[in-house]
C-alpha cells in the first residue's frame, strides 16, 4: 500500500487483512514500530477527530506529527489551476505541499468540497493535483468525495459489535441547518456495499446520491455479495434495520443553491432520528453517526445518549485504524 486514498483502490481482502493488523495492534501494541518518522498534516478545514485521532496513533507507534493549518499561522493557499494570484492567498499549494512533503515521512491531507459545483467536487480535481505533488504516501483525511480513515473506522465499528455480513444497513439523511459535504455518506454506502451488507439509502426527496457515487457502490456489492438501493420511505428503510447509520448533506436538485437547498430543508425538520424511528427496526438495532452532531437536530438525545449509539466506538476507532494504515504505510518490514 502506497497511499491511503479510497477504500475501492483496495479489495475487500486487503481492508479485511488492514483491519486484522488494527486489531493485532490494539492487542500487541508496538510503540517504536515508526520511531524517527514524521507525518505532515495539512488541514484547509475544521476537524476535531481527525486531528486528534492521526497525531494519537502516531504517538503511539513512537512517531511524531506536526500540523499545518492553512491561513491560520501559515500562509493562505491557493488551489485553482491556472489562478492569477492578485488575491488574499500568498502561495499556491504547487509550491507550499511539496515543501512541506521536504520535511516528513508521509503527508495527510484534508480538504473539503466547494460545495459549487458537483461535477467539480465529484472529480477530486483539487484533491488529486495536491496528492500529486507529493512523492511519499498521501493519507485522505476527507477529500471533497471521500473519507476512507472514518469509513475504515465505521467498518472496524461493525465488526467490533459482531454486526452480521450480510445485515441490513441503512444510510439515513438527517436534518441539519445547511448544507454538508458529500464525503461521509459517499465513503459510507461504498464501505457497507464493499462489507457485502444489504444498503438502502433513506433521504428525502431533493437529496439522492450522485448517479456516480451510487454506481461505485453498486458494483462493491456487486463484487462482495450486497445489495444497494435508495428509498424515501422511511418505513420501507427501516423495517428489520440492524443499523442505521444518521448523516446529513446537501441537496443534489439544488448543489450549490444555498436558497434552494434551505428552503427545501425548512420542511424536513422530522428527519431527526429518534427512538419511535426504531419501532419496526431489529432488537439490537444500533445508531452510528461520525460526528459532530447536531442534538436534536440531526439525532435526538434520548437516541444519542441511549444504549443505541455507538457514536463513541466509532470515534475511537478512529484512532485504531489509522494506526494501523501508518504502520503499513511506513513501518520497515522485518527480516
Amino acid at each position: 500500500m502506497n497511499h491511503f486514498l479510497d477504500l475501492a483502490d483496495s479489495s475487500r481482502e486487503q481492508i479485511v487483512e488492514l483491519l486484522a493488523l488494527a486489531d493485532r495492534l490494539q492487542t500487541r501494541p508496538e510503540p517504536q514500530a515508526l520511531a524517527g518518522k514524521i507525518l505532515g498534516l495539512l488541514f484547509f478545514n475544521p476537524s476535531l477527530r481527525t486531528l486528534a485521532s492521526m497525531q494519537a496513533a502516531m504517538a503511539k507507534l513512537g512517531g511524531t506529527s506536526f500540523v499545518v493549518t492553512a491561513g491560520q499561522g501559515t500562509w493562505q493557499f491557493e488551489t485553482r489551476r491556472g489562478a492569477v494570484m492578485n488575491g488574499a492567498p500568498a502561495e499556491h499549494v504547487r509550491e507550499g505541499v511539496p515543501v512541506l512533503s521536504h520535511y516528513c515521512d508521509a503527508v495527510g491531507i484534508r480538504a473539503f468540497a466547494s460545495g459549487t459545483d458537483l461535477d467539480t467536487d465529484l472529480s477530486e480535481s483539487a484533491f488529486r493535483d495536491m496528492a500529486g505533488l507529493v512523492s511519499k504516501p498521501v493519507i485522505n483525511l476527507e477529500s471533497a468525495i471521500n473519507h476512507p480513515c472514518q469509513a475504515l473506522a465505521d467498518w472496524k465499528t461493525l465488526d467490533d459489535l459482531k454486526v452480521p455480513r450480510k445485515a441490513k444497513f441503512v444510510l439515513s439523511w438527517a436534518n441539519h441547518p445547511r448544507a454538508l459535504p458529500l464525503a461521509v455518506p459517499a465513503a459510507t454506502v461504498h464501505m457497507a456495499a464493499m462489507r457485502g451488507m444489504d444498503v438502502v439509502v433513506l433521504r428525502p426527496e431533493g437529496f439522492a446520491l450522485p448517479g456516480a457515487i451510487m454506481r461505485k457502490a453498486m458494483e462493491a456489492a456487486a463484487a462482495n455479495g450486497g445489495t444497494v438501493r435508495e428509498t424515501a420511505d422511511r418505513d420501507d428503510a427501516l423495517n428489520g434495520a440492524h443499523i442505521v447509520y444518521a448523516k446529513e448533506w446537501g441537496s443534489t436538485t439544488h448543489y450549490g443553491n444555498a436558497e434552494a437547498d434551505a428552503n427545501l430543508r425548512a420542511k424536513l425538520a422530522d428527519w431527526c432520528v429518534r427512538d419511535t424511528w426504531f419501532s419496526t427496526a431489529a432488537a439490537d438495532c444500533k445508531l452510528m453517526h461520525c460526528l459532530p452532531v447536531r442534538r436534536n437536530v440531526a439525532v435526538a438525545d434520548e437516541v444519542l445518549d441511549g444504549k443505541r449509539s455507538v457514536v463513541q466506538r466509532e470515534a475511537y476507532n478512529r484512532m485504531v485504524v489509522q494506526a494501523a494504515v501508518l504502520h503499513r504505510l511506513l513501518s520497515t518490514p522485518q527480516h
